[in-house]
């Protein structure tokens, strides 16, 4: 049966439902953790941190569905909506938390950052492009959509991508591996992106070739 085939016979038996409730224990361990202090020296921070890179995360599990069944022929397509679900709670928190906790709602200030600050400006941009992809996860709008323009809207997924880890990467400051990390990580799920797109390109060209042959 070989890896693959043996890795999509114990997926197929797992149903998809369970990842929304156990997808968020790790928010709810977080926020506990922040308000028993135990988070370290700035709480409000490292719970920040961790809900936005949990998004992040999130979003490239999400990408990297596509790519693992083209390359090594793993089928993740009926975990992709609950991941994509849970990569829009975990930035909705990450925002929220920044918003309420660490801001207070002192709009003039969140304005100032908003226009002001390039991490920030990216981070709400992501979040901004999440938003529609969110609210068209369900069969109705893709229904609704067509199929085609379903699937166009979704390809912002991979802008929102690389906003998120550019947000983290300028977040961080001190420029440490782990963002670094991702930066790469977004841009190869780019990449590979690119090139499939090529290769299906190449392949439906030779098709129409011999049809006109």
């Amino acid at each position: 049966m070989g890896v693959a085939g043996t890795v999509n016979a114990a997926l197929k038996k797992l149903p998809a439902w369970p990842l929304y409730i156990v997808g968020v224990i790790p928010a709810a361990v977080y926020f506990y953790w922040a308000v028993t202090n135990q988070l370290g020296a700035d709480p409000l921070l490292a719970l920040e941190r961790r809900l936005g890179r949990w998004g992040l995360q999130l979003l490239m599990l999400t990408l990297l569905v596509t790519p693992l069944r083209r390359f090594a022929g793993i089928n993740l397509l009926k975990f992709r909506r609950p991941f994509g679900v849970l990569t829009f709670v975990y930035v909705s928190l990450h925002l929220m938390t920044w918003l309420v906790l660490d801001k207070q709602f002192f709009w003039g200030e969140i304005l100032r950052d908003i226009t002001r600050r390039p991490y920030i400006i990216l981070g709400v941009t992501a979040f901004a492009i999440l938003l529609p992809l969110a609210m068209t996860s369900n069969d109705w709008s893709v229904r609704r959509l067509g199929a085609a323009a379903w699937r166009r809207l979704h390809r912002l997924s991979y802008v929102a991508v690389l906003l998120g880890a550019a947000h983290y990467l300028l977040v961080v400051k001190a420029w440490p591996l782990q963002p670094i990390v991702y930066a790469i990580l977004a841009v190869a799920l780019i990449l590979l992106r690119i090139r499939w797109n090529r290769v299906r390109g190449a392949v439906f060209a030779k098709r129409e070739s011999r049809k006109s042959a």
